[in-house]
């Protein structure tokens, strides 16, 4: 024969449950309510950390846009950003225009090593490519030049669909052409001219190519509609 507690509607059986396991069931309810309550101070505080460093990066920007101020001391006021707001999109932020604050300084180690450490600690942003080409930049700055086109080409290969390829395509042409390697070149610039067409530096690789095809008229491609030779008609 059943249990009378079997024969009893759901809701009843429940409260049955509950009498007979009642210091158990507060237990667990006091302990789901504790886990959200770390929940949601959690997400909370992250919110919060969000807001307040995009206010700091903000307040930091602004004051390098005023003209009256002085620019010294930008990039470790970026860096403080970054270190007191770790993982955060302000801080990911913070570390790029730190990188990019060396570099217009002259100081393209500093601004390789910050680069590198962005690539590093958000390696899935969406400015991965803003960072490969920044150290690609720093070391062709630094005359490395060898290993400036190796990472524009590891750029140009690895990450085809990243929106600063055409740049780092126009940087590798140049350096092709500083090494007497014109076809390269050429051919380089003629892919950013397509790529780019409306913007300076693809303006710019046309006139490179026109330049490259008047010094090397060999690397013009054969054209076809030449007109027919006399013999053959």
């Amino acid at each position: 024969m059943q249990s009378n507690v079997a024969q009893l509607p759901l809701h009843d059986k429940f409260w049955a449950w509950f009498e007979g396991n009642k210091k158990q069931a507060v237990y667990g309810t006091a302990a789901v309510v504790v886990v959200g309550l770390i929940v949601w101070f959690v997400v909370w505080q992250r919110s919060e950390s969000q807001i307040a460093a995009g206010d700091a990066l903000s307040n930091v920007t602004a004051s390098q846009m005023d003209p009256t101020s002085s620019r010294s001391g930008s990039a470790d006021a970026y860096l403080k950003i970054a270190t007191e707001y770790p993982k955060s999109s302000a801080g990911a932020r913070a570390i790029l225009l730190a990188a990019g604050s060396f570099f217009t300084d002259g100081k393209y180690s500093e601004a390789q090593a910050q680069f590198e450490r962005f690539l590093r600690e958000y390696p899935a942003s969406p400015f991965t490519g803003e960072a490969l080409l920044g150290v690609a930049s720093c070391l062709d700055a630094q005359g490395k030049v060898d290993q400036a086109i190796a990472a524009y080409k590891d750029l140009t290969t690895r990450h085809p669909n990243e929106a600063v390829v055409p740049q780092a395509k126009f940087a590798l042409a140049s350096l092709y052409e500083s090494q007497n390697k014109p076809e390269l070149a050429r051919n380089l610039y003629e892919e950013v001219e397509h790529a780019a067409p409306l913007t300076s530096f693809g303006n710019e690789a046309g006139v490179r190519m026109e330049e490259l095809l008047a010094k090397f008229p060999n690397l013009a491609p054969a054209s076809t509609n030449a007109p027919m030779r006399s013999d053959m008609k």
